[in-house]
């Protein structure tokens, strides 16, 4: 008797189907306070539009009782929180790269509902048109505020600082050199009489400021430690202090997400645009993506280590090879050049738990020198 080899497979009902396949796509252009939404069926044919807050309240009234859908948005101050939202409701999310979507902010027919219908037929097409991103979590969110603060009251207390100081040279006066930490207390005896009603609250202020950063800065060494620890492995490095570990580390929130440390560069913003065609091949400069607290740390660090108190590794003697070449800018190219490669040490420290050796290189270089050959 002959039997059948084939197996048949069971046939999958309609619920199964729909709990399986996306069927509708969502485009949100995200507003501060109402946001535009456009939703597409399979065949890409509007199915609705409108506006909704921005609000958790808007959003689950909007999509708590859809479908499962695929929804995309651009990147923005909304973005991070919506899509953590959305993806709680059951839905999949995209959030695009506003930069990279050229189609929505070159259009000379710009509009909130033109742009999600715009959104939601590239997700339809091709999610790899939108360049999508990956937010970082909440929890590593909430720590980088943290940095962000401390951040801000620098910036504020260096305003303040060139401020006493460029009064003082108004009236032929001159302050002595002196950190941001203890300007106020050093500068205070010297503050011209005529002006002294004037800058004397502002030297008041800029030492309420020093005490305000000086807490931050426990609370972000407490973080490093408790919360953090592996931030430790980066700063085995010459000149790459706590607060630029942790913004690495925060930043980049999971190290896996990259497969070879060399992204990390083009990642934080560190590498050379291109715009290359045929034999012309023009040197541009950095594409400044990313976070830009972390590109600037990491280009003080950078600095740092090509300066007079830098220590001899690896990273200096190479930038100084850079910088030897000549040019106007051989000096801001280096710097720039030593902090992507500096990125890239710290995601390697950072993944592999590698003991940092300064000079590996230069001692594996004069071994293989020392070595006859065979």
């Amino acid at each position: 008797m002959k039997t059948n080899s084939k197996m048949t497979r069971p046939r999958k009902n309609a619920a199964q189907t729909t709990t399986t396949l996306l069927t509708r796509t969502v485009g949100i252009d995200l507003g501060d306070q109402m946001s535009h939404y456009c939703v597409l069926d399979e065949q890409g044919d509007i199915v609705s539009e409108g506006m909704l807050r921005t609000t958790e309240a808007g959003f689950r009234e909007q999509f708590q009782g859809m479908a499962r859908a695929k929804i995309v948005m651009e990147t923005g101050t909304h973005s991070p929180w919506v899509s953590r939202y959305l993806e709680k409701l059951g839905h999949e999310v995209l959030v695009a790269n506003a930069r990279q979507v050229r189609i929505i902010y070159d259009n000379d027919r710009k509009t909130d509902k033109i742009d999600s219908r715009t959104l939601a037929r590239l997700a339809r097409v091709d999610k790899s048109l939108l360049h999508p991103i990956r937010h970082r979590s909440a929890k590593a969110q909430a720590d980088l505020a943290v940095l962000r603060a401390r951040d801000q009251l620098v910036s504020v207390r260096t305003t303040l600082i060139n401020c006493v100081r460029g009064m003082v040279k108004s009236v032929g006066g001159r302050l002595p050199s002196a950190s941001g930490a203890y300007f106020a207390t050093k500068v205070r005896e010297q503050v011209p009489a005529c002006i002294s009603g004037a800058l004397l609250p502002l030297l008041d202020e800029i030492e309420q400021l020093t005490v305000r950063i000086r807490e931050y800065d426990k609370r972000i060494d407490e973080l490093a430690k408790t919360k953090y620890p592996k931030t430790e492995l980066m700063r085995q490095i010459p000149g790459v202090g706590v607060v630029t570990s942790l913004a690495f580390a925060l930043t980049i929130d999971d190290p896996n997400r990259f497969r070879k440390s060399r992204d990390v560069g083009s990642y934080i913003g560190l590498r050379p645009k291109q715009s290359d065609s045929g034999s012309s091949k023009p040197q541009l400069s950095i594409s400044k993506a990313g976070d830009h607290l972390v590109r600037r740390l990491l280009v003080n660090c950078a600095q740092y280590i090509l300066g007079y108190w830098g220590p001899d590794c690896d990273l200096r003697r190479w930038g100084l090879s850079l910088m030897a070449h000549g040019g106007k800018n051989a000096k801001k190219r280096a710097v720039v050049a030593v902090a992507r490669k500096l990125a890239v040490l710290m995601h390697k420290l950072w993944v592999s738990g590698e003991v940092y050796e300064p000079l590996r290189k230069s001692m594996d270089a004069e071994l293989n020198e020392a070595v006859p050959a065979a």
